[in-house]
Parts: C-alpha cells; sequence; structure tokens
C-alpha cells in the first residue's frame, strides 16, 4: 500500500521528563535515532581510540592531532629487506603519518589488565574507515570507500617486570584518500574474548592546525585551556550549522561576551576553545542601526573546508589548509572579512550542496534590506553574489516595510524560498507567493491536526514565525514560531495542534533521516518522529548547563528516557529478512588489508612489521586509485596486478615463514589484500538507496503482533492489528507497492517491499553527478512514540536516483585484439611493443570492444547499448596530441563533412537525429580509418624507416542513443594507429629523393674513386715495398740468429783446448760459376 505523505501530519504527545545530557549528543541521537538502544544492557564496556604517529608509536597517554596530510618516507628501509617476499622491492612504498591506537575500557575495571585478558582470550579489534566523497564531483571522483583491518597486538615502550607484557595495545594504519576530509572510523569485535559494542568514532583532518616548533598550533586563533562556567550561564543553547556528512570541523559560537568559539573535529568526542583573532571592531551607521557592541560570535557554520562567523554586522570567514582538497596556495592565513559595506543581520545555513558547491545565505538589513547574498563555495575559493540582481524582494511588493526573517536555499532547484516580514503587498509580479500566515493561532480543540483552508477559527494569540526548514529528501517544509506548521505541496499547510503556543521555536535540528528535534526558547526539547502518524515528544532539557556539566567530571548523571508502556506498541518483534547484498545499491567499495604474520611466538608486533603493514595500505589504495583508467584489465579488479607474477610462488614464500627463514621476519599473505566484492547485508536497511533507471530494490519485513492484541486463528484481526505502510516522497519519480502474508499460528504478517525507479526524474549523467534526492519512509500504524526498543529500522531511507557512483565504461582491449585478429585474419603490433597501449595497423578494419565495469560488485560485462564515437584530438607523438575544437570535431568524425576532413567512416547508417554523427554499437560493421587530405593524420611524416603512426583521443558516450541507463558513459582514451600510408606527392617526392639520392651517391662515388685512384695505387706500392722490406729484414734476422747458435758450440771446444797453439784457417778455394 503505498500512501501520500500529505495527509501524514506530526501529531505531538507530551512527557515532561528531566534530562541532563550534552549539547552534542543532540548531534550524535540524530545521526544515530535509536539504534544503539539495542545495546544499553552491553554499555559497560566501549573502546577508545586516539591517534599515534609513527614515532610515539608504543608511548603511553601519547594523543596527536590529524594535522599532517601528506604520506611520509617511513617504511622504505624496511621493504628493501623483504627480499623474500612476494612483493616488488624496486616498487615505492610510502606510508601514511598516522596509526590508531586502540584500547578498551569497563566501568569499575582497570583498562590494562582487561586489554591484557581480551588479547588471551584471542580478541582482536576490526576497524572499518569509511571516507566520505568530497563535495566538488567535478575536481574527485565520488565514490564510497572504505577498508577493513585487523588491528595489530603491540606491546608498550618502558620497563616491565613481567616475562612477556605489562601494557598492550592494538595498531592500525590510519589511511587518508585524496579528496576525503570526513573519515568514520567503525570499531568491532571479531567474536572472542568480551563482548564490547560496536562503536563509530569520527577521525577528520583539522585544516585549521599547523606544527610549530613540534608543537600544534590554531591558525583561527589561540587555544584556551581554561574552560569558565560563566561562558554558558547567560546565553541558551545553540545550533550546530555545517554541511550534512561533509564537515571535518564543527564549531559552536554563541559564548556571551568573548570572541571565542568552541571547535571539534572528532564530532565532540573532544573538543577546544579557540579564541579568534579577528579585530572585533564595529562600524555603526545610519544604514546599520546597531543597538549595542559585543563580542560574541552569534551565528557560527563550518563547510568543508571555510568556516563563517558573524560578529555584531560583521562576516569573516577562514579556509583552512587542506592538501588532500585543492591546492596550499588557496588556504587563509587569517580571517577575511567579506561584505564589507553591507550590514548582516543573521547568517542561514545551506545542509546540502549542489552541482559542486557549499553555500551559505547571509540576510542583510538598512539600505540593502530584500536582498540576499549567496555565498558559494568551491576548492576552498569564496564568492558572493547579491540576489536578485535588478530589484529587491520589497521592491516588487511595493510596500513600505519589508523584512527577510529567514532563508532558504534548495540547491538542486536553485530556488529561494523567504519568510517574509511585510504589509499587504500591492503587487506580486515576477514572484511566487506560495503562502500568507494568518495573524492568529487556528483552534484545534480535541484534534492532532489542522488542515488550514482559512476558515478555521482562530485563537486570541497571534502567531510570531521565527523561520523556516525544508528537507529535499521528503520534500516537507516547516514553518516555526510559536506554532508548527508543515506542508508537502509548499502552498497547502497543515497545522499541528498539539504544539503548546506558549512555547517558542528557537531554532531546529534534522538529521535528514526521518526525525526532528524542535529547541524552544527555554531550552526545552521536542522530538518530531516521522513515523506512523507522526508524533512529538517533549523532552525538556536545561541546555544552558550541560557544558558545565561535560566539563566537571565530578558530576554524573543518569539518563531518563520517556517511559513506554507495556502493549502500546502493536507489535513484539520486528525483523528484515530478503535483505539483497547491499553494495549493489549502497556502491560501497570496500577492500580488506589484514597485518601480516608474525614470526615470533608472543605474536606481538614490532615497529618493522607495523611499518610493512602501513606500507602494504597505503600501496593496496594506490593501486586503487590507479586503477580507473581507459584500458581494461584482462581481470577485473585493482590488485591483480599486484601479485600477478607472484600468486605461483605462494606456497614457496608460506615455506620460507614457516620455517623461520625470511629474511624480515614477517609474511605476507597476498590473500589478505584485496577488494571484497560478495558483502553480506547486516538486517538493516542501506543508509542511502541508490537506483539507476528501472532498477528495483525488494526486501521484507516480518512483523509479530502484541499476544493479547488479537485472536488466534483470525487473520483478518492479525492484518488489522499490524498495519505497514510505505511512503515515497516523489511518487511521480519512483514506486513502491507492498504484498502481505499472515501467519496465523505464529501471530505474525510477513510484507514483501518492492521499491522501483519509474525512469522519469532523470535525464543521463556522469556517474555520481547530480543525483536526485527522494526518501524511502516505512511506517507501522500505532507504532510512533511507542516502540523505539522494538525496532531497529530507521525512519526514513534517502533515495538517490541517478548514475550510480562507482559505474564505468572501459575501452575492452583484450577482446578487441582478439576479435581483430580474427576479422582481419591478421594482427600486426608496433615495432616497438608498448603492453598498455597495443597498436593496430591502419589498413585493417578496427573493431571496438566496451566493457561495463561495476566497481562496487565486481560485476564486468561487455557494453551492449548504442553509442558515439569521436575523435576529438590526436598527434603524432603522445607529446604532440592537442586537442580538436568544435568545429575541427564535426568536420573530422561526421558523415556530412564535404571538405574531405573526415579521419574515419563505417557502413552502418544510423546516426544521431540531426544526422551529424554515427550510432554505433557491439554489432556494428567496423570502422575503416580513411585520413583524407583535410584531416590532422593526413601526409604524417615518417620519423623513421618505419611507416608513420598516428595517437588518436577518442570519446566514447552513450548520451541521447542509449535509453537503457541514467548513465552518460563517457569514455576517453588514446589509440594508437601505425602504418598511415603517405600521400601520393609525398611518395613521389621520396621515391625522386631516393632514386636521386642514390644517383648522386654513385656518381659521387665514381668521381672520388677517380681522383683518388693514383694516390692510392701509389699509396699502395709503398706499403707493399715497406712490406717486403720488413719481410726480408725478418729473413736475414732469423739467419743470423740461427748462424749464432750453431757457432756456439765450437767456440766451447777451442775453449777447452785453449792452451794448444792456434791453428790457420783454411784458405778458400775458388767456386767456378761457368762465368768469365
Amino acid at each position: 500500500m503505498v500512501c501520500w505523505p500529505v495527509m501524514s501530519p506530526a501529531s505531538p504527545v507530551w512527557q515532561r521528563v528531566r534530562v541532563l545530557w550534552v549539547l552534542w549528543a543532540l548531534l550524535t541521537m540524530l545521526l544515530e535515532p535509536w539504534k544503539t538502544w539495542a545495546t544499553d544492557s552491553y554499555n559497560q564496556c566501549s573502546w577508545q581510540v586516539v591517534l599515534n604517529k609513527f614515532e610515539t608509536v608504543g608511548e603511553n597517554d601519547m594523543n596527536d592531532r590529524f594535522v599532517d596530510q601528506e604520506p611520509v618516507d617511513t617504511v622504505a628501509n624496511v621493504f628493501s629487506m623483504l627480499v623474500d617476499s612476494p612483493i616488488d622491492v624496486r616498487e615505492k612504498y610510502l606510508g601514511f603519518p598516522y596509526y590508531l591506537k586502540i584500547n578498551y575500557s569497563c566501568v569499575g575495571q582497570a583498562s590494562q589488565d582487561l586489554v591484557r585478558k581480551g588479547h588471551l582470550m584471542g580478541l582482536k579489534p576490526l576497524v572499518l574507515v569509511t571516507f566520505q566523497y568530497p563535495v566538488n564531483f567535478y575536481r574527485w571522483k565520488m565514490e564510497q570507500l572504505q577498508i577493513e583491518m585487523e588491528a595489530a597486538p603491540f606491546r608498550s615502550k618502558g620497563q616491565c617486570l613481567a616475562e612477556e607484557v605489562c601494557i598492550m595495545n592494538w595498531y592500525t594504519p590510519m589511511p587518508i584518500k585524496n579528496g576525503s576530509v570526513v573519515m568514520r572510523v567503525d570499531i568491532s569485535s571479531n567474536g572472542l574474548g568480551p563482548f564490547i559494542p560496536p562503536k563509530r568514532f569520527y577521525v577528520n583532518i583539522n585544516g585549521f592546525q599547523k606544527r610549530e616548533n613540534n608543537e600544534i598550533r590554531f591558525t583561527v586563533g589561540d587555544e584556551l585551556f581554561e574552560l569558565k562556567k560563566h561562558y554558558f550561564q547567560k546565553e541558551g543553547s545553540r545550533p550546530l550549522w555545517y554541511t550534512l556528512n561533509h564537515s571535518p570541523v564543527l564549531i559552536l559560537g554563541g559564548i556571551s561576551n568573548e570572541k571565542a568559539i568552541l571547535m571539534t573535529d572528532t564530532n565532540f568526542e573532544g573538543y577546544s576553545l579557540v579564541e579568534l583573532s579577528i579585530d572585533s571592531c564595529w562600524v555603526g551607521s545610519y544604514y546599520c542601526p546597531l543597538s549595542g557592541f559585543s563580542a560574541t560570535i552569534y551565528d557560527a557554520i563550518s563547510t568543508e573546508s571555510t568556516l563563517f562567523i558573524r560578529q555584531n554586522q560583521l562576516v569573516y570567514y577562514f579556509t583552512g589548509s587542506y592538501n588532500t582538497l585543492f591546492k596550499r596556495n588557496q588556504d587563509s592565513s587569517r580571517w577575511v572579512r567579506v561584505l564589507a559595506s553591507e550590514c548582516i543581520k543573521r547568517l542561514c545555513p545551506v545542509y546540502l550542496g549542489s552541482n559542486g558547491s557549499e553555500y551559505i545565505l547571509a540576510l542583510t538589513t538598512g539600505k540593502h534590506e530584500g536582498y540576499i547574498h549567496l555565498g558559494t563555495i568551491r576548492d576552498g575559493r569564496v564568492s558572493f553574489q547579491m540576489l536578485p540582481e535588478k530589484w529587491s524582494v520589497c521592491e516588487k511588493l511595493m510596500v513600505s516595510y519589508c523584512s527577510i526573517n529567514w532563508a532558504v536555499f534548495v540547491s538542486d532547484e536553485l530556488n529561494f524560498l523567504l519568510l517574509l516580514e511585510t504589509q499587504e503587498q500591492n503587487s506580486t509580479e515576477n514572484m511566487d507567493v506560495l503562502y500568507k500566515l494568518p495573524k492568529f493561532i487556528p483552534e484545534g480543540r480535541d484534534r492532532d491536526f489542522l488542515v488550514i483552508l482559512g476558515k478555521e477559527v482562530y485563537t486570541s494569540t497571534a502567531m510570531i514565525p521565527k523561520g523556516l526548514f525544508y528537507n529535499t529528501f521528503n520534500n516537507y517544509l516547516y514553518i516555526w514560531g510559536n506554532f508548527l506548521l508543515q506542508s508537502y505541496t509548499r502552498s497547502h499547510f497543515i497545522f499541528l495542534v498539539d504544539f503548546p503556543k506558549e512555547s517558542v521555536i528557537k531554532y531546529v535540528v534534522n538529521s535528514f533521516q526521518g526525525d526532528m528535534v524542535l529547541v524552544t526558547e527555554t531550552d526545552e526539547l521536542v522530538y518530531l518522529l516521522k513515523s506512523a502518524v507522526g508524533r512529538l515528544v517533549k523532552r525538556p532539557v536545561p541546555v544552558e548547563k550541560l557544558l558545565m556539566y561535560r566539563h566537571d567530571n565530578r558530576h554524573t548523571f543518569q539518563m531518563i528516557r520517556v517511559p513506554v508502556f507495556e502493549n502500546f506498541c502493536p507489535f513484539t518483534v520486528m525483523r528484515l529478512r530478503d535483505l539483497p547484498n547491499p553494495q549493489a545499491y549502497t556502491r560501497q567499495e570496500r577492500y580488506r588489508a589484514r597485518p601480516p604474520m608474525i614470526i615470533q611466538a608472543s605474536g606481538f608486533h614490532s615497529e618493522n612489521s607495523l611499518a610493512v603493514y602501513q606500507g602494504l595500505v597505503y600501496y593496496l589504495l594506490w593501486l586503487h586509485s590507479k586503477y580507473d583508467k581507459p584500458y581494461a584489465d584482462p581481470v577485473h579488479d585493482p590488485t591483480w596486478r599486484w601479485w600477478k607474477s607472484k600468486t605461483n610462488d605462494e606456497d614457496y614464500y608460506f615455506y620460507l615463514s614457516s620455517n623461520s627463514q625470511t629474511v624480515g621476519g614477517v609474511y605476507i599473505d597476498m590473500s589478505s589484500y584485496k577488494k571484497i566484492y560478495d558483502l553480506k547485508a547486516d538486517y538493516d536497511l542501506p543508509d542511502t538507496i541508490f537506483l539507476d533507471k528501472g532498477t528495483t530494490y525488494n526486501f521484507s519485513i516480518f512483523l509479530t503482533a502484541q499476544e493479547d492484541s488479537l485472536d488466534v486463528g483470525s487473520a483478518l484481526l492479525v492484518h488489522n492489528k499490524v498495519v505497514l505502510s510505505v511512503v515515497v516522497a516523489d511518487p511521480t519519480c519512483i514506486m513502491a507497492s507492498l504484498k502481505q502474508e499472515v501467519f496465523i499460528n505464529r501471530n505474525s504478517v510477513l510484507y514483501k517491499i518492492r521499491l522501483q525507479d519509474k525512469g522519469t526524474c532523470y535525464d543521463q549523467g556522469i556517474s555520481g553527478h547530480h543525483l536526485k534526492k527522494t526518501s524511502l519512509t516505512i511506517k507501522v500504524v500505532g507504532s510512533s512514540g511507542h516502540c523505539f526498543m522494538n525496532t531497529h529500522i530507521g525512519l526514513m531511507v534517502p533515495v538517490l536516483i541517478g548514475c550510480p557512483p562507482a559505474k564505468r565504461l572501459a575501452f575492452d582491449i583484450t577482446y578487441t585484439v582478439a576479435n581483430h585478429r580474427k576479422q582481419n585474419k591478421r594482427y600486426f603490433d608496433c615495432v616497438v611493443v608498448d603492453p598498455e597501449m597495443p597498436c593496430f595497423l591502419f589498413r585493417d578494419m578496427f573493431y571496438p570492444f566496451f566493457l561495463i565495469q561495476d566497481l562496487a560488485t565486481g560485476d564486468s560485462g561487455s557494453f551492449t547499448g548504442s553509442y558515439v564515437l569521436k575523435v576529438v584530438g590526436g598527434g603524432p607523438t603522445v607529446d604532440t596530441i592537442r586537442d580538436y575544437t568544435e568545429d575541427e570535431i564535426y568536420r573530422y568524425n561526421s558523415p556530412l563533412d564535404n571538405t574531405k576532413s573526415l579521419i574515419w567512416k563505417t557502413e552502418d547508417k544510423r546516426t544521431t537525429p540531426d544526422m551529424a554523427f554515427h550510432i554505433l554499437s557491439h554489432q556494428s560493421s567496423g570502422i575503416e580509418w580513411l585520413c583524407l587530405e583535410n584531416s590532422p593524420c593526413h601526409d604524417i611524416v615518417p620519423r623513421n624507416i618505419f611507416a608513420p603512426e598516428f595517437f588518436f583521443k577518442v570519446l566514447v558516450s552513450n548520451r541521447g542513443v542509449d535509453n537503457s541507463t541514467y548513465c552518460d558513459y563517457q569514455l576517453i582514451f588514446l589509440l594508437h594507429i601505425h602504418g598511415l600510408p603517405l600521400s601520393n606527392k609525398r611518395s613521389l617526392f621520396i621515391v625522386i629523393v631516393s632514386d636521386t639520392s642514390v644517383l648522386v651517391g654513385l656518381v659521387t662515388f665514381y668521381i672520388i674513386f677517380c681522383i683518388l685512384w693514383p694516390y692510392m695505387l701509389k699509396a699502395w706500392l709503398t706499403l707493399r715495398w715497406k712490406i717486403n722490406n720488413i719481410m726480408v729484414s725478418e729473413s736475414y734476422y732469423t739467419y743470423a740468429t740461427s748462424t749464432v747458435a750453431f757457432s756456439t758450440p765450437s767456440q766451447s771446444s777451442s775453449g777447452e783446448s785453449s792452451k794448444e797453439p792456434p791453428k790457420e784457417p783454411p784458405k778458400e778455394t775458388p767456386v767456378d760459376t761457368g762465368q768469365s
């Protein structure tokens, strides 16, 4: 059954029970409404988390602040020793600057004894870090990224008399991601040891601090270390104004006569009192009628990177230093005053950003009464624009008195909703007056609500409107003051009768999940619960004393809740069933990382093993950031490249570690660092549901009725007592259906719910861009205000319609090459092979194929839709690639071009409606490369002896040609084409030049030969004569040496007979040679 939410007003029920609780706990309750009540009986133990730098690991009582944002090179030396591990030691491994130190404590027990006991029982904390996506999705990719880590035990440093351990803690790296400054850290148990309920911490980057001389100082002012009681005695409570889910630092002003604010980056788990370094000047004039000067910070608003404050009529802003968001030179060195010539009476927050920007409203008085200053914040840059541009609201109304008391900016629609105090207007040209408030509060008598039609009976109490609130998710508009009006259409209102007219609402706090808190002038809290028939639950709280109670730890207060009497809730059990795997709808991308295994028998990690853990987590997230590339890997997983060449040796690495032979003393299990695609539902509805075109979300709710509320055997009575309804905020966009099944013997009813997108409220957009906000609300009739302990489902689930995050189009290079070889009977790669970018031959037909990859679920399949392919840039080399103009893109790609500029053509006849471009699909006949004479790839000069090549910058988009999805898949990639032909002129020129060069070379060689031949001949004869002389001299030397050798024995013999007289030498006998 689908219910139209217009006739579902909020009806108040008053329970006056005094409660003492801190102010910022209100925010926590709104973020987690009623869900933590189920663990109340186990709240004796609680997790504790602090930050430690690498240098302070193991030191007790150390708590570092999140200031450093750059990766540090503290792990490279450790990784260089891991030569027998499955990592590549040639890679550059970095680390994050911080660790998370984790322990737990229980009431009345020593914390360190508990930690040791839990460790011996096998307790290991599991840490889930969720990175909040940035506001500016043009600069950073919108993604729901998480990393799940297991904490590593580590013995604290210092003297210890015990044999093994005295003090210990668990540690995990604290990762940082570009584009994210808000991190949620969820700590839970591994199921062993004592039961400790899960707990969430906010560990955000504080860009308003800096490090000076090894000390942390605030850049916005000076920290005050004494929290005085008189700071909070004179003033009442103040609202926390910030950009929802994106503000890393929250600020709270309102300290009487002090230019100081409370600042926190942990969602008020801890806070600092900071005195701001502003001038505190007061400029009054006739157009700025201020009655006096006060140093109080009246309005304080925080955004993703910038803080805004108002003191008197002056507005200041300060941009923090966030290197993960934008460049360093965009931060502020001091408070910047804006709207100096204006008299600002109020700042109004804009909780939700839009179009990649955040917004803030400044309301003026005096000379510019009737105008609004819209502040826009993007990447730390602030700009203000006065609207309307040509006329003021008061001028159009043509009245003597006009004042804008409150303004709401609906960022998705770029519309303003104004609360005007004025006399009767004379004209409404160019303006839409949505509603005129009655002068007096209507008489509701005994009704819960009253539809205002103009015929009501009114009391004598005047209506005092104070402000507006608009919830974009459920389209509810509230006007509040000493009354509360609710509207779904912005023009027809419902008066909530039971709101006491003697109370005046001071401000409104909304969780954007269905429930809302109204804070009165006397600091009483009223909870507006939007479930079943909505109800108001009033809880008076002395908010002005809460901060002092929080500061003084000697006081202990017990929270008293609204009593829930037995059988008021129509059901006893509510269970969610048949929940689908959440990642397809939440778009969460989750990684898992476990610490490396320690070879030591004690199991405690060392500083080196923690450094290895730090480097592995960093490299895992680095692979994630580099995976968003146009060419698809053969395996759809970012970690595939990390381990692809090491998996075959996995047993070898395990053998080394099991025999204590690893050099680094750790074992890195490759399966411990991966991306998870098969998360299971945790028996709760998702925080947000993303719906693509025609997507459905199915689940069931099982309700068991009260035993005394029905008769066994009566199915009709069971159904009447337990009635479930589903409300959708935009029935024209999404639809919901219910099917029930009654189990009489179990006194239960099973409701099967189906939520489906109608495909009518969104065009096409980039993944994660410009999503339409709506919601799904589940109601059980009669349960409002009575079933807090019986239900764990949210009151309202936000639904975002459009192209979900983590979906992309990728070039399937693996199948394209395989099909290219099949279709063309050949495949020629480039001479110099690039495995990341294979080449394609110009003469071959080109058949591109693409993949639709889901980065959240791991699905990867062929893109079977239609698309338009355009060459939008190119160049002969990668360095010379340039982007083409719109006119050039048309001439190079359009089949209507008649300037002989086409780069390619296809035989497919499908074109866009204007016939400007071809429409292709996976069944297309292929692309033939032309490179006509006026195209940029025509007649490319070869750079070497090989044929010319060209790099095309190709754009593929399905926008306007594929109606199967909301996603505008846009893919830009480089295509390397080689073997481009030369033009006829250049070919003839090259032939002529080549032939001429050969002929000239031969003639030149002949002439040189003829001229040099005599000299060459003479040189040869000279060389030959010298060679002969050398040979003759060598022969003579050899003969002389031989003669001396033979004469040596004769000399020895004559020496022995030296006493004998010498004999005369024989006379030579002439030889007749036959010549005369």
